[in-house]
């Protein structure tokens, strides 16, 4: 199973004063530059990706706009939400045996960053992912062993 995880782009940050007559955290939309992101980055996915890959969303606006930048069909799930825990997300994405041979997660920090430290390094700790930042994961048994193979870290800014 390949497992892909896919920051969203750079979104709206509003100052704290205006937090109180803003709509909820998930209805933050992409900026701009996150459009730009999204597009760069999907341009990326979409060279490597097979046609039958798995795309599954957080309902967060911001994550819903990067997902769209692929062109595709995706599934919107509420375990990949802000402040989602690592273990529903995997379990979202059926890993490791996988709901599909590829899956893709559009979603947030800091969960992202602890699944990606969970898979290589074998518990969770506070690791960065870049806005619209891309970490493909593949697993494999060697010798009777499960293993996870980091096969990609993409960010905007090298594409």
């Amino acid at each position: 199973m390949n497992l892909i995880l896919w920051r969203h782009a750079d979104a709206e940050n509003l100052p704290e004063r205006m937090l109180d007559h803003h709509p909820s955290d998930l209805q933050r939309q992409l900026t701009d530059r996150g459009h730009k992101q999204a597009a760069q980055i999907a341009a990326w996915l979409n060279a490597r990706l097979d046609d039958d890959a798995l795309i599954l969303a957080s309902p967060a606006v911001r994550a819903q706009q990067t997902a769209v930048a692929l062109n595709r069909p995706f599934e919107t799930v509420r375990e990949i939400a802000p402040g989602a825990d690592t273990s529903a997300v995997l379990a979202a994405a059926g890993w490791p045996d996988g709901r599909a041979s590829t899956v893709v997660i559009v979603g947030h920090q800091p969960t992202l960053g602890s699944i990606a430290s969970l898979l290589l390094a074998g518990h969770e700790a506070s690791w960065s992912v870049k806005k619209a930042g891309v970490w493909w994961f593949s697993n494999r048994r060697r010798d009777e062993e499960a293993q996870v193979v980091l096969r990609a870290v993409v960010n905007p800014d090298l594409v």
